[in-house]
């Protein structure tokens, strides 16, 4: 399911769509007999005249008995396949329900091998694969068979003319461009050589004729392809998703190579004039952000996001199936968590991080992400960048909450780089229905995509850390190192806060957060309820700058016995805070970036 993004309409139309292939490609017209034969009679040597007259004779006999096939009235499958998983059932399947196969290079070879009577493409041709195997198929012998309407009269008269029998079944699947491209550094004359063009061609012109003509792209298909042959009626509903299927193949082939082309000519360049996202099912969802909308989940197969990480990735250990919520809120934890070199947990409710702490003792991390908003972590999610072992998972299962000493936490999901044997044992104890999930880290540099009413909005991700940006001192008052400490880490959690975002942080912990507020006073006052006495002497971090100072947020943190400050800058009243944060003695820190986070 590609979803293609284009520039304009106009532009739009020029997209090709595609998946992957291999190199079957273009054959030029065949020549007359007469023309084989001075080509093979013209070797200066005897030798070469006598090899030319056998390959001759050959060829002829083999033309003749897949001539005999044709009027014959024979069925013809034309199979021609680069993934050859179950194709010698495939092949007997059809030999037994009286189809004559017609097959090229080494797929005939492999059904040989498997006891299937084979004729191959170059005897209905009458003209040999060439050019590296880049003239192979696209022939009118192949083509003219695929794409003759059987309704129609003077589409079977000009083949019986022309000696040309029809297909009933077209089998191809295309050489693994994807993996190719994608297995490592390859040059570019390599990757244009596993383009493949005959392939494509052939499941194109199946599935346009599918009236007539069974195509099928993915060896699953086989069971279902040899027992509708064997059955009697004439599905065209059957037909008719085998052609949707093929031309998806096809779209999601071409997609990979569009996208790899762009790179390869365009190494500056972001945002190409169109592209097509080819999307692939994983599951239908129960239901989607609310019971009445129904959902489905899809993985991304560009090819800028293989080993790129991530949730879409995720290996699910137990629990139930995963929900449409559950993977935003597993998403969002899972990002935040990756941020983090030191050992870390993130707590995270309805996409925003309710808790994050860093420790070296990562079972003390565990506790006081959950200790920076009890209420808002039960029934979240908790992420770990660490390896869950036995100990780790214990605390989870058993750890109660904070409010009350006595209630144990409950989690819709944890979510971790890796579990030890015995530590995923424990942790599945806790619950039947708890989704443990195991994730990659998710990568950088990835292309953000948003669906907005009528188009998509596309930017770089926000990957952006402390260490990337200055933290320059505009106040009196220069922040202690653990202060800065203090607000490179509050820095780093408000990035993942929804705006307007507010964090309030110490001792590498989140104290305390406001989130989604349309003012930023109010995101301020959630964040200090919160944090509560804990607040004072605390790094306080923005998401973007404070439009007012006075009698507003900037003063109001002051007041509260925030430490330093850190944010954006970029307001026009930019010294009206800094006199305020002097006024209280508070160290302010200007950053130069934002994060909104809408």
């Amino acid at each position: 399911m590609p979803l293609n993004l284009a520039s304009s309409p106009a532009a739009a139309a020029k997209v090709c769509a595609g998946v992957r292939a291999s190199p079957r490609h273009l054959l030029p017209r065949a020549l007359d007999h007469q023309s084989r034969r001075v080509l093979s009679l013209s070797s200066s040597s005897s030798a070469g005249r006598a090899a030319g007259v056998r390959a001759m004779a050959a060829a002829e006999a083999g033309a003749s008995t897949a001539t005999q096939a044709k009027s014959s009235g024979v069925k013809q499958a034309l199979i021609s396949l680069s993934d050859k998983t179950n194709l010698a059932y495939l092949g007997n399947g059809l030999q037994a329900l009286g189809f004559s196969i017609i097959s090229t290079g080494g797929t005939a070879s492999s059904l040989e091998a498997a006891g299937v009577n084979v004729t191959k493409v170059e005897q209905i041709t009458n003209f040999p694969e060439m050019l590296d195997g880049r003239v192979k198929t696209l022939h009118p012998s192949v083509h003219g068979g695929i794409l003759a309407r059987r309704d129609q009269e003077h589409h079977l008269k000009a083949l019986n003319e022309h000696g040309i029998g029809t297909f009933d079944v077209v089998v191809v699947n295309l050489y693994p461009f994807y993996n190719k491209v994608t297995s490592g550094v390859i040059s570019f004359e390599d990757g244009i050589e596993n383009i493949d063009i005959g392939g494509p061609t052939m499941i194109r012109a199946a599935a346009k004729n599918h009236k007539d003509v069974l195509v099928v792209v993915d060896h699953e298909d086989y069971p279902a392809l040899l027992e509708y042959l064997q059955g009697k009626q004439d599905d065209q509903q059957f037909r008719k998703m085998l052609a949707w299927k093929a031309f998806q193949h096809v779209a999601s082939y071409d997609s990979a190579v569009s996208e790899w082309l762009w790179k390869q000519s365009n190494k500056g360049d972001v945002f190409p004039p169109n592209f097509t996202v080819p999307l692939s099912l994983k599951s239908t969802l129960r239901y989607g952000e609310n019971p009445h909308q129904k959902a489905a989940f899809y993985g991304d197969k560009s090819l800028s996001v293989v080993n790129a990480g991530g949730i879409a990735t995720a290996i699910q250990h137990h629990g139930k199936e995963m929900s449409y919520n559950n993977y935003l809120d597993a998403d969002a934890a899972w990002n935040c968590v990756s941020e983090f070199e030191s050992p870390t947990c993130v707590v995270v409710k309805h996409t925003n991080p309710c808790g994050v702490a860093s420790r070296q003792d990562i079972l003390e991390a565990y506790r006081l992400a959950v200790k920076g908003d009890p209420v808002s972590a039960f029934g979240g999610i908790v992420a770990f960048n660490t390896t869950i072992d036995e100990d780790l998972a214990k605390e989870i299962r058993e750890f109660r909450s904070p409010t009350d000493g006595q209630t144990r936490m409950f989690y819709e999901i944890v979510v971790a780089p890796g579990y030890t044997e015995k530590g995923l044992e424990i942790l599945k104890g806790k619950s039947k229905t708890l989704r443990i999930l195991e994730a990659k880290r998710s990568g950088k540099g990835m292309l953000s995509l948003r669906q907005v009413s009528g188009g998509w909005l596309a930017q770089e991700s926000d990957d952006l850390t402390p260490e990337d940006i200055t933290f320059t001192t505009v106040s009196e008052r220069a922040p202690q190192d653990s202060e800065l400490s203090d607000a490179k880490f509050a820095w780093l959690c408000v990035k993942h806060v929804k705006s307007n975002a507010i964090v309030i942080a110490k001792n590498n912990c989140m104290l305390g957060m406001g989130s989604g507020q349309p003012n930023r006073l109010e995101s301020l006052r959630i964040a200090f309820r919160k944090a509560g006495e804990e607040a004072k002497g605390a790094a306080l971090a923005s998401d973007a700058f404070f439009p007012f100072a006075w009698n507003d947020a900037v003063e109001e943190a002051c007041q509260n016995g925030i430490g330093v400050i850190a944010e954006p800058s970029g307001s026009m009243r930019d010294g009206d805070a800094v006199d305020c944060c002097n006024k209280y003695g508070v160290s302010l820190l200007f950053t130069g970036v934002r994060h909104f986070r809408h």
